[in-house]
C-alpha cells in the first residue's frame, strides 16, 4: 500500500509554506472529511537585519496560508520557531561552509522543525498526523512497517530530502501530493479557488533566496566570516598557486571565482579547514567511487545484517546510481558505487534507495577514489 491516507475521520496537523503545494495537501485533507489544522513556522524576527523577500519565510507567505485556510474552512495558526530554526539550521549552515563543507539546509529543516517540532506540536494540538506538501508518498510493507517511496512524479520527487525520517515518525506523516503531478496540484488549486494557485514556485533555499549563499552569509554574519581560515590554493601536485580569504568561499566541483591561473580548466576537489588549504586539479579528480556516510538513518528502524545492494543519490538532482551499502559497527556506513560519481561532497547527504523506496540516508564525511 502507497500514499496511505486514512480513511477514518481524523485531526491532521499540516505544516503550510504559503505556497501551493502546502494550500493543495490540506485543502484535499479537509475535502475528505478530515480536521485540518494549518500552521505555518514563524522563522525569522523581521526587525533584526535583511529577511527574505521571498519563498517561505516571509511575512506574505503567512497571509497566503491564512487565505488558504479561511478558503476552506479550518483552523491556522502561526508558530514561532526563530530560535530553533537558528540553532538547528541556520547555524548548522554557516557552520559547516566555515568547516570546509557543502550543507543541506533542506534536510536540517525536515528532521528538527517540520518532522520534530511540529510531531511534538501536533501532541498539543490533539492531532494523529503531521502532513506536508512534500512530493513523496508513504505506505506500509508486507511486514506493517511504514515505508518512505518516490513520488509518482520522479521530476518533483523529494524523499532526497525526508531521509532523516524515522519509522515512528514515517507512522505519523502524510504525504498528499504522492500521487499527483505539479500541473495535476495546480489544476486542484485552481478549481478550489485558492489564493496560491498560480503563486510562483521557489528555486532556491528560503532563506537565501535571491542571493548566492556567500551574500547571505556576508549579509548577515560579516564577523564569522572574518574568522574563516584562509590558506593557499594548490594544484594536484601540491604546487602552491595562489591564496584565497576563507574556505567558506569553496565547494567541491567548484570552477568558476577560483582566482587562479594553472593553464587549463581546474576545479575545486578537497577542502581542508584545519589547513586552509584549497586544492584544485582537473575534472576527473572529482570522480570518486566510495563514501563514508554518518548520522545514518535507516527508514526501516534497523540496519542490514551485512553488505547491500542500492541505488546512491549523491545530490537531489543526481540520477540513483548502483551502489553497495556496508553499516558500520558504530553507526557509520560506507557506500562504494559500480561506477565513480562526480562531486560527491561532505556535508551534503546520500540517500540510498531499493528501487523506489527509501533505505536509508547519512551525511557524507570523507570520500575516496576506491
Amino acid at each position: 500500500m502507497t500514499n496511505f491516507i486514512p480513511d477514518t475521520p481524523s485531526t491532521i496537523l499540516v505544516a503550510m509554506s504559503g505556497g501551493v503545494d502546502s494550500s493543495v495537501a490540506a485543502a484535499v485533507l479537509a475535502e475528505r472529511g478530515h480536521t485540518v489544522i494549518g500552521v505555518t513556522m514563524k522563522l525569522w524576527c523581521y526587525a533584526e537585519g535583511p529577511s527574505p523577500s521571498r519563498g517561505c519565510c516571509t511575512i506574505e507567505a503567512i497571509d497566503d496560508a491564512r487565505a488558504v485556510a479561511r478558503r476552506m474552512g479550518f483552523a491556522h495558526y502561526v508558530l514561532n520557531l526563530e530560535e530553533g530554526f537558528r540553532e538547528h539550521v541556520i547555524e548548522d549552515f554557516v557552520g559547516e561552509y566555515l568547516a570546509g563543507r557543502t550543507p543541506n539546509p533542506c534536510v536540517q529543516c525536515n528532521n528538527w522543525l517540520k518532522f520534530g517540532e511540529l510531531m511534538r506540536r501536533a501532541e498539543s494540538f490533539g492531532c494523529q498526523y503531521v502532513a506536508t506538501g512534500h512530493y513523496a508518498q508513504r505506505g506500509f510493507d508486507e511486514a506493517g512497517g511504514a515505508t518512505l517511496v518516490r513520488a509518482v512524479d520522479h521530476a518533483k520527487d523529494q524523499s532526497y530530502v525526508l531521509w532523516g525520517l524515522t519509522q515512528d515518525t514515517l507512522r505519523r506523516a502524510l504525504f498528499p501530493l504522492g500521487h499527483l503531478t505539479k500541473a495535476e496540484v495546480r489544476e486542484k488549486a485552481r478549481a478550489l479557488s485558492l489564493a496560491t494557485a498560480d503563486k510562483r514556485e521557489s528555486q532556491d533555499i528560503c532563506f537565501v533566496e535571491g542571493k548566492t549563499y556567500l551574500e547571505f552569509l556576508n549579509q548577515r554574519f560579516p564577523e564569522r566570516l572574518r574568522a574563516s581560515k584562509r590558506g593557499e590554493v594548490r594544484d594536484g601536485s601540491g604546487k602552491t598557486v595562489g591564496t584565497h580569504e576563507g574556505v567558506h568561499s569553496f565547494t567541491i566541483g567548484q570552477r568558476r571565482g577560483l582566482h587562479v591561473s594553472v593553464g587549463s580548466r581546474v576545479y575545486v576537489s578537497a577542502i581542508d579547514a584545519t589547513s586552509g588549504t584549497v586544492t584544485v586539479d582537473r575534472e576527473e579528480a572529482l570522480l570518486k567511487r566510495r563514501a563514508r556516510i554518518t548520522r545514518v538513518n535507516y527508514t526501516s528502524g534497523s540496519p542490514p545484517e551485512g553488505p547491500v545492494p542500492v541505488l546512491g543519490k549523491i545530490r537531489y538532482l543526481h540520477a540513483p546510481a548502483p551502489a553497495t551499502l556496508t553499516p558500520g559497527p558504530d553507526g557509520s556506513a560506507v557506500v562504494a558505487f559500480g561506477e565513480p560519481q562526480r562531486a560527491m561532497t561532505p556535508g551534503q547527504s546520500l540517500v540510498l534507495y531499493d528501487g523506489d523506496r527509501v533505505a536509508a540516508g547519512g551525511v557524507i564525511e570523507e570520500v575516496a577514489p576506491d
